[in-house]
């Protein structure tokens, strides 16, 4: 039988202080709390001040998972367009082509884009899940009528007046914010700019602490530094390309395996184990952080002195995904125990076939390596588009891999998609 907590701080403060606290070491913990105290707890004799940073920490993380999760749970009640998962989503297409030709990867682009934007033209939102969207309706060539979308883009930023999110400190809220500055890059209108950089100039003033990192959770990679580094590269100031510097490093040291080159989600998950016993690894939490490197690099100066650093990871990232790409072309959602998920998970895979064509026609890939991976990738996302445009087989908004349906849709997921296909479409033949 498991023992009562102790009557000291576990008895006011609950469950945080029960992880660390010597005389409540028996007590009943949750799975997640468990593998926290192992970490935070490694030893029987610690001294006060070790309990107290532990505590701190730990308090720290907890926090921030419980933020999350209420977060994802009020988007997902309360963002209209954010996406479904129907019973019946109807046929999947016939009309598509897994060659690589232009006409082709128009042809299924407009297909999806169309459909999207019909679904959220009512319901723009500055989220991140919409965010992602909002990047691949700008990313998507002139061809696909990219105008089209790049002017619904407009409208979304003249409904916001191009204000970012409401927690102006936090990586989702600022992801929006690439979608103003592409389209300020576009037109040179100074009312696109100004509000993201007076709040990216407020973040810059944030003093750093390596225990708690600013961005504490891979995904927020793709949020926010491609909008630091678009700043950069318009105002020609590199102090926004110096807090990258400082900020994705310390996630790196905290999040990314330096054997296995992959990331975990957040410091939740360093020692979670899939059943087969391997790590834990997120595939859409890994495809945020490659589609993060890839919008990062080619905001940033061919001369930066800090560039080498981020293709060294890019390269890294882009070996290990390539090795466990799945027989259909695609990615489970739990990247090193592909037996456990009956479903491959079309986010991330996505933003993998974009990180790894932009990789390809950029020259960093080698392309008699890594152009068949992409093929097969493309290939297999066209397998999961229906006749009138739905893209499925999306997992929904979590932390961690997870179990969904074939017709599942959501509009970041869409995005990835999108990317993918811009970048396909410049590596296809006429």
């Amino acid at each position: 039988m498991s023992r009562q907590p102790c009557n000291g701080p576990c008895i006011l403060f609950g469950r945080i202080c029960r992880c660390l606290c010597l005389t409540c070491r028996d007590v009943d913990l949750t799975s997640p709390e468990k593998q926290l105290r192992r970490r935070l707890w490694p030893r029987k004799n610690l001294d006060l001040s070790s309990r107290l940073k532990g505590l701190a920490l730990l308090a720290f993380v907890l926090c921030c998972l419980s933020a999350t999760t209420q977060a994802q749970q009020t988007q997902s009640n309360i963002l209209p367009g954010l996406g479904d998962s129907p019973a019946d989503a109807g046929l999947l297409a016939t009309d598509l082509s897994p060659a690589f030709k232009k006409k082709d990867v128009v042809h299924v682009m407009r297909k999806v884009a169309d459909w999207q934007l019909a679904r959220v033209q009512h319901h723009y939102s500055r989220d991140w899940t919409f965010a992602a969207l909002y990047a691949g309706f700008m990313a998507l060539p002139p061809a696909v009528n990219g105008t089209t979308y790049q002017s619904a883009m407009q409208g979304m930023g003249k409904q916001f007046n191009w204000q970012l999110g409401p927690r102006p400190a936090h990586a989702d809220d600022q992801a929006v914010g690439q979608t103003y500055l592409e389209l300020y890059e576009k037109t040179q209108d100074p009312v696109m700019l100004a509000p993201t950089q007076a709040s990216m100039d407020t973040l810059l003033q944030r003093t750093d602490d390596p225990a708690k990192p600013l961005w504490w959770w891979c995904d927020a990679l793709f949020m926010a530094p491609p909008v630091l580094a678009d700043l950069s590269k318009i105002t020609g100031d590199r102090k926004y390309l110096d807090f990258v510097d400082r900020e994705w490093w310390l996630t790196s040291k905290l999040l990314y395996d330096s054997e296995l080159h992959l990331y975990s989600r957040d410091a939740t998950f360093l020692d979670k184990r899939e059943a087969n016993g391997a790590k834990v690894f997120w595939s859409r939490g890994n495809g945020w952080v490659m589609a993060g490197l890839v919008r990062v690099l080619d905001a940033m100066p061919k001369n930066d002195p800090d560039r080498n650093r981020y293709v060294a990871q890019f390269l890294e990232m882009a070996k290990a995904v390539a090795a466990i790409q799945g027989w259909d072309g695609l990615w489970r959602p739990g990247l090193l125990d592909a037996h456990a998920y009956k479903l491959p998970e079309v986010s991330g895979s996505a933003f993998f076939t974009y990180a790894l064509a932009w990789g390809v026609r950029k020259g960093i890939l080698d392309r008699k390596e890594y152009l068949p991976v992409v093929r097969k990738a493309w290939a297999g996302l066209l397998t999961h588009v229906y006749q009138e445009g739905r893209l499925g087989c999306i997992q929904p908004i979590g932390a961690a891999p997870g179990q969904f349906t074939p017709t599942s849709s959501y509009v970041f997921g869409v995005g990835a998609f999108l990317l993918a296909g811009s970048e396909v479409y410049e590596l296809s033949n006429r």
